[in-house]
């Protein structure tokens, strides 16, 4: 993996690099100055809050673990790295930068936030700089330039050959993580216990994933984002929803799968029916297809999944025109994924900025382009029997042509939800997500 890795990274560099020096140029900027951040103090405390390094710091650079540390850009040079080292014996202090991407950048080791300060380009200059405005750093900007941030985010839609690699590896350790946490599940473990089976495999603790991880026995998978750990197993395991991601090297996986209890035959069937769909939802990433519409086409699918479990007596367009597909599926398709989990310029119009809107009656949605080659993005639908949405759904008049009998059936089972990682390509779609779970 390192070689491999280490053979993608000068493309890598040199890409993110014209990506700055268009922004810098665009914008009327000299440098560029990337925070990787430090950790915010806990109120009226003197512990902080685990520490995570700044997706743009990442994405120049596989060094998470560098509080106080600084990326100076200046076109026609080679990029610096301000590394914050200190002396200090409480802590673990951040080892000195190594691997194969060192020879790239020149390095300043320093010892207090202050050195690092004073290596980075002044006040004076037109400098660009991002960076968290909390805490505080004296003579930083706090506010970072839109104008800059646009072009940057709107070309981190478009992942590099050394960024899908990574990924792969994230969705690699995902994959083995949530085999671990079914096992865990059929041997009766509390959630508890299975998140505790999940870290295991995954060779991670908590701050390290890239998001907190959902996971929900019986009725609690009516919760979409359910991150309480019930310490007690349940007297009868039903059914299980797991959300859950894994990082490499500060990219991450999101991965998300439902399974059902052992005799539990209807809800299994249910389960598989959501499963093809969203596989056939996953086939249509490609280039010149509008996320929106994928998301409206999954609603009219869902709907006929509905109707052929005998949940609705309706047609599949009437369920959707009326919004009663909104009370099973409450939430967008999905999202971009890279850096972030839910990643940047989902509704962007162009480099320099705009927002495209979502479609009337989808909220919830968290991406509203069209597919190009190169992005990534995640395929989630789901079908949910939520007491609140569904109390609301009896109060009008499609209620008729709902069995509600059969609702009440399936509401000790949460819901269902599955969820791959998707990368556009210029040809069929890489399903990273199945791809991984073949080889878990």
């Amino acid at each position: 993996m390192i070689d491999r890795l280490a053979s993608l990274y000068p493309q890598h560099l040199a890409t993110v690099r014209e990506r700055a020096d268009k922004a810098l140029a665009l914008t009327g900027h000299d440098h560029l100055l990337i925070a990787a951040g430090l950790p915010p103090r806990k109120f009226l405390d003197d512990q902080d809050y685990p520490f995570v390094a700044s997706p743009h710091f990442r994405h120049w650079l596989p060094l998470t673990d560098a509080p106080g540390s600084w990326i100076v850009h200046t076109p026609g040079q080679r990029p610096r790295l301000v590394f914050l080292q200190p002396r200090d014996y409480w802590h673990v202090v951040p080892e000195a930068p190594s691997g194969y991407w060192v020879e790239h950048f020149d390095i300043a080791v320093v010892r207090t936030v202050e050195e690092a300060m004073a290596q980075l380009p002044g006040a004076q200059t037109r400098r660009a700089v991002i960076a968290p405005a909390q805490p505080a750093l004296a003579g930083i900007e706090t506010g970072h330039p839109q104008d800059v941030l646009d072009i940057l985010h709107w070309h981190r839609s478009y992942k590099t050959p050394y960024e899908l690699a990574l990924m792969r590896e994230a969705s690699r350790i995902g994959a083995r993580a949530h085999r671990a946490a079914e096992q865990a599940f059929r041997a009766g473990a509390s959630e508890l216990g299975i998140h505790q089976a999940y870290l295991a495999a995954a060779g991670a603790i908590d701050a390290e994933l890239p998001y907190a991880s959902i996971v929900a026995l019986n009725q609690h998978g009516a919760v979409l984002h359910y991150t309480h750990f019930d310490r007690v197993a349940p007297d009868y395991h039903r059914s299980f929803l797991i959300d859950a991601g894994a990082n490499a090297c500060g990219y991450a996986s999101d991965i998300t799968r439902t399974y059902a209890g052992r005799g539990e035959d209807q809800f299994q069937s249910l389960i598989d029916s959501v499963e093809a769909a969203q596989l056939s939802f996953a086939a249509k990433v490609r280039a010149g297809q509008s996320y929106p519409e994928l998301h409206i086409h999954a609603h009219h699918v869902l709907a006929g999944v509905l109707r052929e479990h005998g949940f609705i007596r309706m047609e599949p367009e009437t369920a959707v025109e009326t919004g009663v597909t909104a009370a099973f599926f409450p939430h967008g398709l999905g999202h971009p994924i890279g850096l972030q989990v839910h990643d940047v310029a989902g509704f962007q119009q162009g480099e320099r900025g705009g927002s495209i809107p979502r479609p009337a009656g989808h909220p919830y949605l968290r991406m509203t382009r069209t597919l190009e080659p190169g992005m990534v993005v995640t395929i989630e639908p789901g079908l949910y029997f939520i007491d609140m949405l569904l109390a609301e759904l009896r109060e009008r008049p499609v209620a008729k042509d709902i069995d509600w009998e059969r609702i009440e059936l399936f509401k000790p089972y949460g819901g269902i939800r599955i969820e791959d990682d998707v990368a556009c390509t210029g040809g069929e779609p890489e399903n990273l997500t199945r791809d991984a779970f073949v080889q878990a």
